[in-house]
């Protein structure tokens, strides 16, 4: 069974704070010292 695909479809400010709300978070869990692995894969999944 094949995983569904999602598109969003973003104008630039929105991908801007999507990306800006993401980098946030990586920055509060490091500084909790927890792992970034999930929020890492979602900035590079918006990125390509």
């Amino acid at each position: 069974m094949r995983k569904r695909k999602y598109y969003l479809s973003l104008t630039d400010t929105e991908y801007h704070l999507v990306i800006q709300c993401l980098l946030d978070l990586r920055n509060a869990l490091i500084a909790q010292g927890k792992y970034t692995d999930g929020v890492d894969e979602v900035i590079i999944k918006l990125t390509k």
